[in-house]
């Protein structure tokens, strides 16, 4: 269980993070590079992985496209973060779950049992509650969590698409997406200095470090979750989906003063109601 605590704390640290850059004039494209550079270090480093076992048969489509999704929508999560905040972000962030379950039923033609349908009919509404706004709020940006659900959705059904791939450990293949995900940053980084006359900037690399570090420690703590709880891992999926939306919500809301409205909370409610039904139709 501690090791599934420390994921979540990890996990919900990430956008502590991007909350207290706004302090600083920092660059957001910078603090994400500097984060994929830190989790690329350390995921070499923990993980070890065997480089040799790639070849041309090896994912290379998949792990391209994981490559530019996972800084893009890095990026659409720092702004979630900044206009809605992180119990909006981490409540969308969660709710992606839906999108490859959706994926499975009309792509792949995976049978739905009633559970999974009744998943569904509370968690849309669910969403459209925890993104409902105030009438006197102007600086709603609702597109930028629906984008973090959209594409954590699509990170989902590609990392599954991998996962396929038995001849190669998951570990490889996470250590090359961070590699193509760093080159694509390290070049915005570089388009930005020769072209926008933008310059580097420390507390940007610093705070990417940070981010890096509690980044991995997420993907880290998770994958060990897994194999303490090796015959039961709905329990590690229901902990970390409403683990992270209950201590992100506490964090918004105590630490950050974020508003929410009593549409946002049932929301948030109907979210938890809804991962539960899909953890027991996992099960079931």
């Amino acid at each position: 269980m501690l090791f599934l605590i420390l994921s979540i704390i990890c996990s919900v640290t990430v956008g502590v993070i991007f909350k207290f850059t706004r302090v600083y004039s920092l660059s957001t494209i910078q603090i994400v590079a500097a984060n994929y550079a830190a989790a690329l270090v350390l995921c070499y480093l923990f993980f070890s992985p065997d480089l040799g076992a790639l070849d041309v048969t090896s994912p290379w489509g998949i792990y391209t496209a994981l490559g530019v999704f996972l800084p893009s929508v890095f990026l659409f999560l720092v702004a979630s973060i900044k206009y809605m905040g992180i119990v909006k972000t981490d409540a969308a962030q969660r709710l992606s779950l839906f999108i490859p379950i959706l994926a499975a039923w009309f792509l792949f033609g995976e049978h739905f049992t009633s559970l999974k349908i009744a998943a569904l009919l509370v968690g849309f509404p669910a969403l459209l509650l925890i993104l409902a706004k105030p009438t006197s709020n102007q600086e709603n940006k609702w597109i930028y969590p629906a984008l973090v659900l959209l594409g954590f959705g699509v990170i989902d059904i590609l990392f599954k698409q991998i996962a396929l791939y038995t001849t190669l450990p998951f570990t490889t293949s996470l250590f090359v997406v961070f590699t193509i995900a760093l080159v694509i940053m390290g070049t915005a980084v570089g388009y930005e200095i020769l072209f926008r006359k933008a310059k580097l900037n420390f507390k940007s690399f610093l705070f990417g470090g940070l981010v890096g570090i509690f980044n991995f420690g997420n993907i880290f703590f998770y994958l060990k979750a897994h194999q303490a709880f090796a015959e039961n891992p709905s329990t590690v999926f229901a902990g970390m989906n409403m683990g992270v939306i209950v201590l992100g919500s506490l964090v918004g809301i105590v630490i950050f003063k974020e508003k929410i409205t009593k549409l946002n909370a049932t929301g948030l409610f109907l979210a938890l109601l809804a991962i539960v039904l899909i953890v027991v139709s996992q099960v079931n």
